[in-house]
């Protein structure tokens, strides 16, 4: 019996809408990953991406599932140099770059090569309510 190697056609690819607008933020990253990794469809390989394209709205309206987690949740950067250690909390990236918070918590969730760089950019976040993909016709994703 042959390995079944799927065709993947680039053009033929799902784009999906998801409103984060009171969603918890680990509940949400982890639906719109699998989504981008392509692990929902009865055609998954691991090799191959997959996935399908997913527009997120409303990113600055995310929570978190805890009374003191805004502040007690910190995300940590360093730069490769002796103190170059850089930590910041969540109330802070919110009120900074939402849309760049939810997309680092998306990215740790997928696979750290060349295979998740490539599946990253099929994310398309949005701190508000507008984006300009209404020409590729996306579903709604309920979550």
């Amino acid at each position: 019996m042959k390995t079944f190697i799927p065709k993947i056609d680039p053009n033929n690819r799902k784009w999906w809408v998801v409103d984060l607008d009171g969603v918890v933020l680990g509940r949400a990253a982890v639906k719109v990953a699998t989504i981008l990794r392509g692990k929902d469809k009865p055609i998954f390989t691991p090799h191959l991406d997959t996935g399908d394209h997913v527009v997120v709205i409303n990113a600055r309206n995310v929570r978190l599932s805890g009374k003191n987690k805004p502040t007690r949740l910190k995300y940590y950067r360093y730069s490769g140099y002796p103190g170059g250690l850089k930590e910041t909390t969540f109330e802070r990236m919110m009120q900074k770059k939402p849309d760049d918070l939810f997309r680092l918590v998306v990215r740790r969730m997928l696979p750290k090569n060349r295979l998740g760089r490539k599946m990253l950019k099929k994310l398309h976040v949005y701190a508000g309510a507008e984006h300009p993909h209404k020409a590729q016709k996306p579903e709604m994703l309920k979550l």
